[in-house]
């Protein structure tokens, strides 16, 4: 049995959904939890000393009733080691089912990685476009631009979709196929806005939750876990909205400055020294001293399982944006709720990435691309709108937002599965 088993995490969620809905049925509610499809698959490739290493790879398709599967492929290496990784990627396919369903874009979830660590195992350049295109290759009978889209996801950038796009291309008789993967630089045909689309999203839901709470952002203090893509532009993002950032993290670790940073100079200092940590002005902390931090939002944005209960009961925010994906464990949900500290779930506070990679993909499919303000006000009003929507349900039904939420996408994949029926 897995330790912390994510998809264990994930079920729960949708089962809970299930409860407050009156979904009885199991077979229903298995169907709705597990994926359509898993894919494991050995990557065998000539390393740089000739030697070849055969690497573990997956893709899994959790559900495409409402439209084409959805998610990104990680290269990482978690702790619980490749049958973690196995369950993991089924977890996060199964988030972005809903997440997609809570902004209402017609995609359904997938996720994919291989297990390896870029960074800690130094592959050159050639090493990774070998296992890149491999990868490539051995899911190319179930991805495509109305089939399976892709996207960048830890330790993945555009190049690598850019490989994957083009040996897709290249399997398929040449066939120029931008929108078999989504988080292309622009010049492959990227869309604008996608390199801050999560962070950006983030902002907006907090924005939005604040003024549910009636709190004052430009008044308001902001802690962000994690100093990666997502929480630094939903700090630069927050920050122009008047926030001001009193903490951050990255794998190195944890600091506080009690009267604030800006982002700019925060990035800056990392980019010099490798990491925020010694900051000028700023104190280290334990990654429990960052997270439970007297602020008015708290941005997690490292992985997942990095709330427990333990310190749920010391938290201190008003406000908790999940810029990463399952930060939560569901352990700690009940004791926030009775905290009435406003959750803002992973499902839809970090969806500004598949909003603007669906907006890329339409992009890539009418070949006509759009202005970087005209992108992100599009994703602005999915998100905004996936907000209030849950938000009105949670009190409607008086639950946390993380059921709220949930509910709604549970019943938006419902109502597409109940039209289409079963065939064959």
């Amino acid at each position: 049995m897995v330790k912390n088993d994510p998809f264990a995490n994930a079920t729960k969620q949708v089962n809970d959904a299930c409860d407050i809905i009156g979904i009885k049925d199991k077979e229903l509610r298995e169907y709705l939890a597990m994926p359509n499809k898993m894919m494991r698959v050995k990557i065998p490739v000539k390393m740089d000393n000739g030697k070849i290493r055969v690497f573990t790879g997956f893709r899994s398709q959790h559900n495409n009733d409402r439209g084409p599967y959805k998610g990104g492929i990680r290269y990482f290496n978690p702790e619980g080691g490749v049958e973690y990784m196995e369950r993991e990627v089924m977890a996060l396919s199964s988030w972005m089912t809903w997440k997609c369903a809570i902004v209402d874009i017609p995609l359904g979830g997938g996720k994919g990685g291989i297990y390896v660590n870029p960074k800690t195992e130094k592959l050159s350049d050639g090493e990774m476009e070998r296992l890149t295109r491999q990868f490539a290759y051995k899911i190319s009978e179930i991805i495509g631009p109305e089939k399976d889209i892709p996207a960048p996801d830890v330790y993945t950038t555009g190049r690598e979709m850019t490989q994957i796009m083009d040996t897709f291309s290249k399997l398929n008789g040449n066939k120029y196929s931008p929108g078999v993967i989504t988080g292309k630089p622009i010049s492959m045909g990227g869309s604008l806005a996608r390199n801050v689309a999560t962070g950006l999203g983030t902002a907006y839901c907090v924005r939005e939750a604040a003024k549910a709470l009636k709190i004052n952002l430009k008044t308001s203090k902001v802690v962000l876990q994690g100093f990666g893509n997502a929480s630094t532009f939903a700090g630069i993002y927050l920050e122009k909205m008047g926030a001001k950032v009193i903490g951050a993290s990255d794998s190195k670790g944890s600091i506080l400055f009690e009267k604030g940073a800006k982002v700019s100079k925060l990035m800056e200092y990392k980019e010099k020294t490798g990491s925020v940590v010694g900051f000028p002005g700023s104190k280290k902390v334990s990654t429990e001293e960052l997270l439970t931090a007297k602020c008015d939002i708290l941005v997690p944005g490292a992985l997942e399982n990095q709330i427990t209960a333990k310190i749920a009961n010391n938290l201190k925010c008003k406000i908790i944006g999940e810029a990463a994906n399952g930060p939560t464990l569901p352990e700690a949900d009940p004791i926030i709720a009775k905290k009435k500290i406003l959750v803002i779930p992973d499902i839809l506070a970090n969806s500004g990435g598949v909003c603007i990679s669906y907006l890329e993909w339409v992009q890539n499919n009418m070949g006509y691309y759009w202005s970087f303000d005209e992108v992100a006000n599009k994703m602005e009003k999915n998100i905004t709108k996936g907000f209030k929507d849950a938000y009105e349900l949670s009190k409607k039904h008086k639950i946390d937002m993380r059921k709220a939420t949930m509910v709604l996408a549970v019943e938006r994949v419902l109502e597409a599965f109940n039209q289409k029926g079963i065939w064959p």
